[in-house]
C-alpha cells in the first residue's frame, strides 16, 4: 500500500529533490529511506512505515499496488463518451457493420457482451469476488492471480493493449483505490459483504492472454536454484548479509560490461529467484534487495526498466514461493 493526495486518486506528491531531477525509481534513494516518492513503486507492508505515514498523515488516501499483491483488478467505467471505432470495441473479435449497437454506451455493456460471447458471466456481476463501487458510477472487480505470472495493465481506450472499451486492468505497473478510500468525488464502497478476492476465472486469465497482457515470451521462467545460492544461503545464516547480496547480485553488475547479449534476462531471472528465497527464509531484508537488484540491472541495461521490471517481479515471485534455508555452515 502507499499513500494517496488527500481527497484525490492520485499518488502523493514527490519530494522536491525528485520533482526537479528526472531519474527512475530504481535509482532513487527516497524509496530506500522510506518515502513515499514515484506512486505505486514506495508501496509497502511494513507496520513500521505504514503506522508513520499515515499516522501522520491521516489524511492520507490508501491505494494498493496491484503487481506485487498479486491482484488483478478489472476496472469498468461509465464515462459518457461515443463509441470508438468497431474495432476497438472488442479488441481482436470483428463487430460487423450489421451489427446495431445502439445502446451501447459504456464497459458495463462491453464487458457484458465480450462474456455472453464466451458463455460466460459478466465480472460485474460476479458475486464471489470483492467488488467495490466508484464515486463515478463505475466498478472495480477485484481477482487474485493464482499463476505467478507478471500480468499487464491497459487503459480500455487505448489502441493497443487493452481488453474492451471502457475496461481497464490494473496489474503489474498500477495501482487501485482501496474499499473506503473518500476522495472529493465520494467514497469507493465495497459491494455485498464478500471482502476477499477470488481466483481469477479461467475465461478471463485466457482473455487477458488473447488481447496482450502477458508480457513477451523470451522473457525466462525461473530456473533450479544454481548451487551458489546455498552458497549464499551459509553466507546469510551467518549475518554477511551484504557480502550475500554483493555475490548474487555480481554476475547481473558483469552483464553490464557487455552492451548486448550476455544472457542478462537469464541471469538476471536467476538472482531475484535466488533472492526471492533468500527472503522468504528470513535471510535479507526484503526492501533492500529489491532495490539493490534494480539499482544493478538498470546501471547494467539503462533504459530497459519496463523489461527489468518484468524479470526481477517473475523470478522474485518464484522464489518467494520457495525459501532458501540454510542446511549446514561454513567451516
Amino acid at each position: 500500500m502507499h499513500p494517496l493526495a488527500p481527497g484525490r486518486k492520485t499518488p502523493t506528491a514527490n519530494c522536491a529533490k525528485c520533482r526537479e531531477s528526472s531519474h527512475s525509481p530504481a535509482e532513487c534513494p527516497c524509496l530506500r529511506a522510506g518515502r513515499w516518492c514515484h506512486s505505486f513503486h514506495a508501496a509497502t507492508l511494513n507496520h513500521g512505515r505504514i503506522q508513520q505515514w499515515w499516522g501522520q498523515h491521516p489524511e492520507f488516501g490508501v491505494g494498493v499496488s496491484c503487481g506485487p499483491a498479486g491482484l488483478i483488478v478489472i476496472d469498468i467505467d461509465a464515462h459518457r463518451t461515443e463509441p470508438p471505432a468497431r474495432d476497438r470495441i472488442l479488441p481482436g473479435i470483428p463487430i460487423g457493420e450489421h451489427i446495431d449497437l445502439t445502446g451501447l454506451a459504456n464497459g458495463f455493456h462491453t464487458l457484458a457482451v465480450l462474456a455472453a460471447l464466451r458463455g460466460q458471466q459478466s465480472p460485474a456481476d460476479d458475486s464471489s469476488t470483492l467488488r467495490v463501487r466508484t464515486p463515478s458510477g463505475g466498478l472495480h472487480v477485484w481477482y487474485r492471480a493464482t499463476d505467478n505470472r507478471p500480468w499487464k495493465s491497459s487503459a480500455g481506450s487505448s489502441p493497443g493493449r487493452a481488453l474492451a472499451w471502457q475496461v481497464d486492468i490494473r496489474a503489474h505497473g498500477s495501482y487501485i483505490i482501496a474499499p473506503g478510500v473518500t476522495t472529493l468525488q465520494g467514497t469507493y464502497t465495497p459491494v455485498d459483504d464478500v471482502r476477499e478476492p477470488a481466483a481469477l476465472p479461467l475465461w478471463l486469465a485466457q482473455e487477458l492472454d488473447r488481447t496482450g497482457h502477458l508480457p513477451a515470451p523470451h522473457i525466462p521462467a525461473p530456473r533450479p536454484v544454481p548451487p551458489r545460492a546455498q552458497q549464499a544461503v551459509l553466507a546469510a545464516a551467518g549475518g554477511r548479509s551484504e557480502r550475500t547480496l554483493a555475490a548474487i547480485l555480481a554476475p547481473v553488475e558483469a552483464c553490464g560490461q557487455v552492451a548486448e547479449g550476455a544472457g542478462f534476462s537469464d541471469t538476471l531471472n536467476r538472482a531475484a529467484y535466488t533472492l526471492g528465497g533468500l527472503i522468504a527464509a528470513g535471510r535479507l531484508e526484503r526492501q533492500d534487495a529489491e532495490q539493490a537488484l534494480r539499482q544493478t540491472a538498470a546501471a547494467a541495461r539503462p533504459g530497459q526498466e519496463l523489461r527489468i521490471e518484468q524479470i526481477i517481479r517473475s523470478g522474485l515471485t518464484a522464489g518467494l514461493n520457495k525459501p532458501l534455508h540454510a542446511t549446514g555452515r561454513r567451516p
